[in-house]
């Protein structure tokens, strides 16, 4: 079951009308607030009130935090850990007249893979209601020790756009996995996460918008 969480964020500023074509005029933009706020999680990698979500000042994009989302194998893991995911349901808002399209999405955080070992990291996101999108995979093989960063862009012409006057739920679900291989899982540990060393690491999706 979806757990309720009291989180959101509203910021106001000027929206940037894209999903145009480069050579279409720029559209109109509206001087009204895109307001985002969480109104579920579940998920191993995003227990109760370990994610936040916050528009960006210019309202193209918005980043989600999380403070709990690691996969390790290997000592102080247990087996389960292997795996987390987490599926955030989005209330977002925007201005009356528009719509908008997850146009790509930037995905952050640290990876300790040991040599014999490999991870992954895998995202959708769908308006509720509608058949989930394509699922984007990047792999990690060891060695492997840093942050690291992936971008899953989407093209103009594959933007799926939420009706206009309609108010679904964005569905964001990510998941990381590590695979200890042929490692010595006895003795060290290979981790992938969606945080840092202070607990807080962001995932940035880009906004396009679109006049109804």
């Amino acid at each position: 079951m979806l757990k309720t969480l009291a989180i959101g964020a509203t910021l106001a500023g000027a929206l940037a009308a894209t999903g145009t074509p480069a050579t279409a005029a720029p559209r109109p933009t509206p001087n009204d607030e895109m307001v985002i706020g969480v109104v579920a999680a579940n998920g191993s990698g995003c227990p109760w009130g370990s994610a936040q979500v916050t528009p960006s000042p210019d309202n193209k994009a918005f980043t989600v935090t999380y403070s709990e989302f690691t996969a390790q194998v290997g000592v102080g893991a247990r087996p389960s850990d292997f795996r987390k995911n987490c599926q955030l349901a989005l209330d977002v808002h925007v201005p009356q007249g528009y719509t908008y399209a997850i146009s790509g999405t930037d995905y952050r955080g640290f990876a300790h893979i040991e040599r014999g070992a490999s991870g992954s990291e895998t995202a959708n996101y769908y308006f509720q209601g509608e058949r989930q999108s394509t699922r984007i995979q990047h792999n990690f093989d060891g060695p492997y020790d840093g942050n690291w960063q992936r971008t899953d862009t989407v093209g103009i012409t594959s933007l799926a756009y939420l009706p206009c006057g309609e108010q679904r739920y964005l569905n964001v679900n990510t998941e990381l996995r590590v695979n200890g291989g042929w490692s010595n899982v006895k003795k060290t540990t290979s981790m992938l996460t969606m945080d840092s060393t202070d607990g807080r690491l962001d995932t940035l999706y880009h906004v396009a918008w679109k006049k109804c």
